[in-house]
């Protein structure tokens, strides 16, 4: 018997929806925000965009919160079909507060593990990503890396990064090295996971292969709060605006604990870094 999205979710904390959008939708997306890039920068780059830098990160950085000026991001970002699978798994419709592109061109760095409510601190409840491959990714491209299960984790107290291989430089400790699997993925497939799911990336180790992807972050329908770099949330029917709460920075985050039954996250520690989500 085949496990529903829900069930997957629930178990996983993620699920994968295969063929979600058509090829050729795909193409018109990633044609689209490549002509963005080449264009020049824009207010939400992470980045300056910078054609001679040696740092492929550099020369095709992250955009965010396109939607706000770009109408073909607004549309991706509320379309009904990432609706329905986020009703589904979730229960009711839920709110969109960004959206992000990724180039990760051939070269360039991945991105240390992490949990994206770390960032957007929804409560109550969490948030959810939606995350559609614009490429064929794997593990020479760099695709997404995911540690099933930990979405039942608290959020975990960060550490330093290995910048020479992630572009950010906060991440977090696991209890057993090699826990983190690879998500292989195909133009139009869409990763949903929970907020408190740890996942990240290794570098593009390939020569001529990017790894674009479109991405939606969502916050559960019955949140009422989120940090205020995600003001305004949007309602999925229509685009509209709400209006909720401006969550704090800090807070409780968990640190790993020894027990006779194994490691265990206990909230012992304390958040000490507060930023946009990465």
């Amino acid at each position: 018997m085949s496990v529903s999205y829900k069930e997957e979710f629930e178990q996983a904390g993620y699920t994968l929806v295969r063929g979600l959008f058509e090829v050729d939708e795909v193409e018109r997306l990633r044609d689209h925000y490549m002509e963005l890039r080449h264009r020049g920068s824009y207010q939400g780059d992470f980045a300056g965009h910078t054609s001679a830098d040696r740092d492929p990160l550099r020369r095709y950085p992250r955009m965010a919160q396109m939607h706000r000026w770009d109408d073909t991001s607004l549309r991706w970002m509320i379309d009904a079909r990432l609706d329905k699978v986020m009703t589904e798994i979730l229960g009711r419709s839920p709110y969109a507060v960004q959206t992000m592109i990724y180039f990760k061109p051939p070269g360039s760095r991945g991105q240390a593990l992490h949990q994206d409510n770390f960032y957007l601190k929804a409560e109550p409840g969490t948030c959810v990503a939606a995350w559609m491959a614009l490429d064929h990714v794997d593990e020479a491209n760099g695709c997404l890396e995911v540690v099933p299960g930990s979405h039942r984790w608290p959020i975990l107290c960060t550490e330093k990064a290995d910048t020479t291989v992630s572009f950010t430089d906060v991440t977090v400790p696991l209890p057993e090295q090699g826990a983190a699997v690879p998500i292989q993925m195909t133009p139009g497939d869409v990763l949903f996971f929970h907020g408190a799911l740890v996942h990240g990336s290794n570098p593009n180790v390939t020569t001529d292969r990017f790894r674009r992807a479109l991405i939606g972050h969502y916050i559960e329908g019955e949140a009422e709060k989120v940090a205020s770099y995600y003001h305004p949330a949007l309602r999925m029917d229509d685009g509209s605006e709400l209006t909720l709460e401006v969550a704090e920075g800090g807070g409780e985050c968990g640190e790993w604990t020894d027990t006779p039954d194994g490691p265990v996250a206990v909230l012992t520690g304390t958040q000490t870094i507060t930023r946009k989500h990465e």
